[in-house]
């Protein structure tokens, strides 16, 4: 007779599992919507106190303009880059858009707060808040939601059981999947918390970073390393940029962004953003123009390429060709490591 395995011995009953699981979930949920409410109430009191400031006198309005930037220095040093500039000035118009804290709902997240401020009109920012916290659309199905003017659409339109139809369809086309603790990268900046662009990426594009940083730094062509996933902001959106390094041999900063699909159009746009708004944030005097990089890693083969803004002389073009890697051994360097990194995964799922 065939001994049963002691861990098979019994059968874990399906209702205490699907009990505790429950209760699991639950007690996650709560954690983060305790999270939420107060980074939310702490937004808006920093908002406040900075409008408040800003408005006590003509003195303090002439400081106001320089305020921004120092009040940044000073709390990033302190508390981490959750507190940079353009996070105070979402702050202060937070306040502005929101005047009344009671009026907040609680439902919504920091992340919801900041995609309504995308919103100008009074009436239409409040509608979505609302809407957003009685339906419990995710940050993103807000940002979805905004983008197709739901709203708007709904107020002229006759048909307007068809309108949220349409509206209910676009979510339920967005992933279900929970937005997980570790997921938020403006809450974990928030909280001080460090290494949150690991917690980003998928495990394949995540030991490619790993193994390209290294890589890069081994070449010894001046290359100094920056920052990992380091957040660009625009008025409404995040961006993060995998890699950025600054190469002091160039005298620029190099950006390095990994696809983990085909390259598009809009992957080269967005990198040409990317080295625009470096250079407009970080580029200082006498640094020359931002250089992007843009890999592209898939199955069959890695694409490179390169962007300078156009305005670069001969000179730098011809010294950046000198001391940056070619495309050809980027390429050879991303597909060496994605099969070391595949051949191993591998070894471990047959063990």
């Amino acid at each position: 007779m065939k001994a049963s395995h002691p861990d098979r011995a019994e059968a874990v009953p399906a209702e205490l599992l699907e009990a505790l699981r429950g209760l699991i979930q639950q007690g996650r949920q709560r954690a983060l919507r305790a999270v939420d409410m107060v980074q939310v109430q702490t937004c808006w009191e920093i908002g406040h106190h900075i409008v408040e400031f800003e408005q006590g006198g003509e003195a303090r309005a002439t400081y106001g303009k320089r305020l921004l930037p120092r009040l940044a220095e000073r709390l990033t040093r302190e508390f981490g880059k959750g507190f940079d500039a353009s996070n105070l000035r979402y702050m202060r118009l937070f306040y502005q858009a929101f005047p009344i804290r009671d009026a907040l709902r609680h439902e919504l997240s920091w992340t919801h707060y900041r995609t309504l401020l995308r919103v100008s009109d009074n009436r239409a920012r409040q509608w979505y808040a609302n809407e957003a916290a009685e339906q419990n659309w995710s940050a993103r199905a807000l940002d979805r939601q905004i983008g197709t003017l739901y709203y708007e659409r709904l107020v002229l339109s006759r048909d307007k059981a068809g309108v949220r139809e349409e509206a209910e369809a676009n979510i339920a086309a967005l992933p279900q999947t929970p937005r997980e603790f570790v997921r938020d990268p403006v809450m974990l900046e928030f909280l001080g918390l460090p290494d949150t662009g690991k917690l980003l990426e998928s495990r394949l594009e995540q030991a490619l970073m790993d193994k390209l940083q290294g890589f890069l730094l081994e070449l010894g062509k001046g290359f100094a390393f920056v920052a990992r996933q380091q957040r660009i902001t625009t008025e409404t959106k995040d961006f993060y940029i995998d890699l950025v390094f600054y190469n002091y041999l160039l005298k620029c900063f190099v950006l390095i962004d990994l696809k983990t699909s085909e390259l598009t159009h809009q992957d080269i746009g967005q990198m040409d953003m990317y080295v625009r708004m470096y250079d407009d944030l970080k580029r200082g005097e006498g640094d020359n123009p931002t250089v992007g990089i843009l890999l592209c890693e898939y199955k069959d083969k890695s694409v490179v390429r390169y962007s300078v803004l156009h305005e670069s002389e001969q000179l730098f073009a011809s010294k950046y060709r000198l001391i940056l890697p070619s495309e050809e051994e980027l390429r050879d360097e991303i597909e060496r490591e994605r099969e070391e990194i595949e051949a191993l995964q591998g070894l471990r799922d047959g063990e």
